[in-house]
């Protein structure tokens, strides 16, 4: 009654395309030519140079960006934990409410 179905694949119709054949190709040498050396060129960008402004604003900025990301990680932390406890504290909750009613009949 429930037999699955399983499809047949039908079989091409239209056109089909006769394999390409490839004829082999001869190598001719030729003279070697040796490669010039590369020239080494002039950077394109100037370098950074820091300065003890750069230093401190860096390291600055880097702390600011580890504090804020500490402050998110310790407030998802934090949020966890209470939902955590409100959960536990019903659980409690609804655990004594039937008990009691238990207890009454």
């Amino acid at each position: 009654m429930l037999r699955p179905k399983i499809p047949t694949n039908p079989t091409p119709t239209g056109h089909v395309i006769p394999p390409v054949v490839v004829e082999p190709t001869t190598v001719v040498p030729s003279a070697q030519i040796p490669h010039p050396a590369p020239v080494a060129s002039a950077p394109s960008r100037p370098t950074v140079q820091l300065t003890p402004g750069t230093a401190l604003a860096l390291v600055g900025s880097g702390t600011a960006v580890v504090l804020v990301v500490g402050a998110v990680l310790v407030s998802m932390l934090l949020a966890i934990a209470v939902t955590g406890a409100s959960v536990a504290v019903c659980a409690l909750v609804i655990r004594s409410l039937v008990n009691a009613d238990t207890k009454r009949r």
